[in-house]
């Protein structure tokens, strides 16, 4: 099962090492394959520095691709992550 889903970064600071590792971690607990692309580069989800070599700001526009066996669970776990502003103000 593939799932994808754009999703709108709104943290003032954008994915810095804090938002990075939750996401990780959360992305961690699927046994999907998890990329993010941002424009015409990709990373792993899974992957902290992978992530924040992304250099995702408040504003951009990210595309979430989850592929595998647990796909809806994953993207409805990392969006509400990123909806949530990983836990920030």
């Amino acid at each position: 099962m593939t799932q994808e889903m754009t999703l709108n970064i709104q943290n003032q600071a954008g994915v810095h090492a804090r938002p990075a590792a939750m996401l990780a971690q959360k992305a961690a607990e699927f046994k999907s394959q998890i990329l993010i692309h941002k424009a015409d580069r990709q990373a792993n989800a899974k992957s902290i520095i992978s992530i924040m070599g992304l250099g995702i700001q408040c504003g951009d526009q990210v595309i979430l691709k989850v592929e595998g066996p647990d796909a809806e669970l994953a993207v409805g776990a990392l969006s509400q992550l990123v909806n949530d502003k990983f836990g920030e103000a």
